[in-house]
């Protein structure tokens, strides 16, 4: 289930009266088949415009990871030893990292020992197959985000991450596609250490037609936090977004500051947060994997979001960090406008990185 099933109205079903006669109920169905149709076509449509927008997102990415590809193996027929070394600087250089690029690497000699003979022309849809099998198992120790959300009570998602990487952003364009969607959307500005980032995040909780919290710079961000979720208790509001300050001044002092804004909600609502997303700049590459490993240490971190992802060759990351840390990758951000930040599907986006490889 999407972070967006949670709030979706169900469609009423057509009722046909009791008293309607024959001709009637023909013309409703011959109708109802006519609408049928129609939604399936603008579905078909909507589908194959999101991969397209997928693909030129990650076009750099799939050039350069397939540019290196293409010239490791140039002029070799088969996948022996020294293929596999040169695959190995591949998926390294291409940020997937270490851990995950071993991995890969003895799937494809497992298969090589078993085939016995593989021929590079094979090399792309092996390495398809793997890398999503791969982050497919990386998601099956997780839950799923299906949620049970409770009557009155808001959702509560805290987002955490370091300056620079896309997390007001991101948490503007989520109020603004949930708002979209008829959602009563309510956002804490606890960064209260960067004035600037408490505007900017007003002109986007203003752009969303959201309701944002506020208070003075250097201000407690606990503080914030459970002013925000008061206000969104006593409004009936559908979601929370909370914003925090993303500095890694030191890990002991980042898991301070979050564990008291976490106890400090659940004062108000016992279980919040229900999600804590960490937010990462793709384009940093390895950096990104030094960010995830301290916010995991600092705080139970339960999905990712992987942003500027359309800038960058160094999309091989979403690959490596899905892998490594076991946390589900909940949104990727493909560029600057508010619908460019999409749920995450691996399948999708191996079917975007690699095509119709054969």
């Amino acid at each position: 289930m999407g972070f967006f099933d949670l709030f979706k109205k169900k469609k009423e079903e057509p009722t046909v009266a009791a008293e309607a006669n024959s001709e009637e109920i023909t013309t409703n169905v011959a109708e109802g088949d006519v609408a049928t149709q129609s939604e399936e076509v603008a579905s078909v449509e909507e589908i194959e415009a999101e991969r397209k927008e997928l693909e030129a997102g990650l076009e750099k990415t799939k050039e350069g990871f397939f540019g290196k590809l293409k010239r490791a193996i140039a002029g070799r027929t088969t996948v022996d030893a020294d293929v596999l070394d040169d695959l190995e600087e591949v998926l390294i250089t291409s940020d997937v990292g270490v851990d995950t690029t071993v991995k890969i690497i003895e799937r494809i000699e497992q298969r090589v020992a078993r085939d016995k003979y593989m021929n590079t022309e094979e090399l792309h849809s092996i390495l398809r197959d793997e890398i999503a099998e791969l982050m497919e198992e990386s998601h099956r120790s997780t839950k799923d985000f299906g949620i049970e959300v409770k009557e009155g009570m808001p959702y509560v998602l805290m987002v955490v991450g370091v300056n620079g990487a896309g997390k007001t952003t991101t948490i503007g364009k989520l109020a603004a596609q949930l708002t979209k969607a008829g959602r009563k959307v309510y956002i804490g500005a606890a960064d209260t250490f960067r004035a600037a980032a408490i505007d900017q995040l007003g002109v986007w909780a203003e752009r969303a037609g959201a309701t944002m919290v506020r208070q003075e710079m250097g201000s407690d961000p606990a503080s914030v936090a459970y002013d925000t979720l008061r206000s969104a208790v006593a409004n009936g509001a559908d979601v929370v977004l909370i914003d925090t300050a993303g500095r890694l001044h030191n890990k002991v002092g980042l898991m301070k500051e979050l564990t008291k804004i976490r106890n400090v909600m659940s004062k108000v609502i016992p279980d919040a947060p229900h999600e804590v997303m960490l937010v990462l700049d793709g384009s940093t590459g390895q950096n990104a994997f030094e960010q995830a490993k301290h916010f995991t240490e600092a705080t139970q971190v339960t999905s990712l979001t992987i942003t500027k992802l359309d800038g960058t060759a160094k999309g091989g990351v979403v690959i490596g960090i899905s892998d490594k840390f076991h946390i589900p990758v909940r949104y990727i951000g493909i560029g600057e406008g508010i619908d460019q930040l999409k749920m995450f599907d691996r399948k999708e986006f191996v079917r975007a990185m690699f095509g119709n490889a054969k």
